[in-house]
């Protein structure tokens, strides 16, 4: 009997041009999270993440830094894997795409395609962004300009060799419609179907004569690897994939059962990846979810506006579990968030350390103070925690709208304590009292199941608490200005 097929997803592979940012923790710390809610559903999971350390932006970067390549993204690379270690993320896999075994795989998958004809040696002009290292159509412009770099894309014309993309075009609509490949939130599903419909896809030029730093072609070594077409394959690589029969090698990973990206990359992860695992007969992923852009004040993040918030920044002033907390509370994972650290301290304060914080004191207080036996209050077993509602936020990636029911629990929890004041009930209604106590407890023992997922060790403080009676500061309070 097959056994259950493992939840696989993958973050973007990181480019390793700089070190790591806001944004990249706030993909990382989605990915985190759902995986830990696979677990809690009793599923095995598989989190890969890595460093994309190709391309001509990075030999560019380090030799402006007066570095090789190969010191600088192994520079960065520690860089990305000590902040997962800062965030706590449980990652399987962490890929980067200079290991030996990546390469080898790249380059068994180029001679397949060659060989195949599915690779053909051609030549490309167009307008070409340094800054995304793509090349774009007019139609994507906004005033001559790329829309992500802000600035005009040069005209490159070379000699390059050429996947095949045009031929299956249709294929890849079709799949899109029948949610074979699902893109989600529905706007960005919406959004690759008009493309596809309006937009006839070119063949995509797969290598580059002029960048050194990169995998050479097996059948022509002065040209080197395009820097997508690499990194999309680590996703495959990083599971352990040999470039063989999926048997045997990665059948229980494959496939993804999510893809999680940012909306800046959505175009090539829904063509050019898919077409690339249709040429190799491999399945696709089951979804691809978008998520936004964090800015600032409205704004993109910028150091020439001033509006940077830094994510070790974030790290020294809220901890790893306040920083999730606050990523994942400050909008729909979908849309845009819009974040500034004075709005964070006040949420972190008025969430964690007034609200959470103060209720598990408060209760814990009561129960010293009036001899209520609060360690013998526990969950009755088999109690459904996790209703079909919040189990349906949280397998669709609404984790803002999972966390708002958490915390309406503790807000409810503090407005009882408000209004019945158990300090005087425990000395004029003992019964009425220990009726309080103990659905202040279960609200508390319930708050810290549900927290799990999101909070594991904030849970743990909780229910220990909860089962001591020993008093703690769950979130020390951060003073504003």
């Amino acid at each position: 009997m097959k056994s259950q097929k493992v939840f696989s997803l993958t973050t973007p592979i990181y480019y390793a041009n700089a070190k790591p940012h806001i944004g990249h923790a706030y993909t990382t710390v989605v990915a985190d999270v759902m995986a830990r809610w696979q677990k809690q559903k009793g599923r095995e999971t598989f989190l890969l993440t890595g460093t994309d350390e190709h391309g001509a932006k990075i030999a560019q970067k380090a030799e402006e830094l007066g570095k090789t390549p190969q010191e600088l993204v192994n520079e960065i690379s520690g860089q990305f894997k000590q902040l997962w270690n800062e965030l706590d993320i449980d990652y399987q896999s962490f890929i980067r795409t200079t290991d030996k075994k990546h390469i080898v795989v790249v380059q068994k998958v180029l001679e397949k395609l060659y060989e195949q004809g599915l690779i053909y040696k051609g030549e490309y002009k167009g307008l070409y962004c340094f800054g995304c290292e793509q090349f774009k159509k007019e139609t994507e412009l906004v005033d001559g300009k790329c829309p992500d770099h802000g600035v005009a894309p040069e005209f490159v014309r070379e000699e390059s060799y050429m996947l095949r993309l045009s031929d299956k075009q249709d294929e890849l609509l079709q799949k899109i419609e029948s949610d074979e490949l699902r893109i989600r939130p529905k706007r960005f599903r919406r959004e690759i179907l008009s493309f596809l419909e309006k937009e006839k896809l070119e063949d995509l030029s797969i290598s580059r004569k002029n960048v050194e730093w990169g995998i050479p072609l097996p059948f022509d070594k002065s040209q080197t690897v395009y820097v997508w077409f690499d990194a999309f394959l680590s996703y495959l690589t990083g599971l352990g994939w040999q470039g063989g029969n999926l048997e045997g090698e990665v059948s229980n990973l494959w496939p993804l059962d999510l893809n999680l990206i940012g909306k800046d990359i959505l175009r090539v992860h829904a063509t050019i990846w898919p077409i690339m695992l249709m040429h190799l007969g491999l399945e696709l992923p089951k979804q691809i979810f978008v998520h936004g852009h964090i800015l600032s004040e409205g704004k993109k993040m910028s150091k020439s506006v001033g509006n940077v918030i830094a994510i070790d920044e974030m790290l020294k002033e809220f901890g790893a579990e306040g920083t999730c907390y606050l990523l994942l509370s400050a909008g729909t994972i979908g849309e845009d968030i819009d974040l500034t650290m004075e709005r964070m301290m006040e949420k972190y304060n008025a969430d964690l350390a007034n609200g959470l914080g103060n209720l598990l004191s408060r209760v814990v207080t009561l129960a010293r103070n009036f001899q209520f036996p609060i360690s013998e209050v526990e969950l009755e077993k088999g109690e459904i925690i996790f209703t079909e509602d919040f189990e349906g936020l949280m397998d669709s990636l609404q984790f803002d709208r999972a966390l708002k029911k958490i915390w309406r629990i503790v807000q409810d929890s503090n407005k009882l304590i408000e209004e019945t004041k158990p300090w005087e009930l425990a000395k004029n209604d003992r019964g009425k009292f220990e009726k309080v106590m103990r659905e202040l407890a279960l609200h508390l023992h319930k708050t810290a199941e549900l927290l799990k997922t999101f909070l594991p060790e904030t849970a743990r403080r909780i229910k220990k608490q909860l089962k001591t009676g020993e008093r703690g500061i769950l979130f020390e309070k951060i003073k504003t200005n």
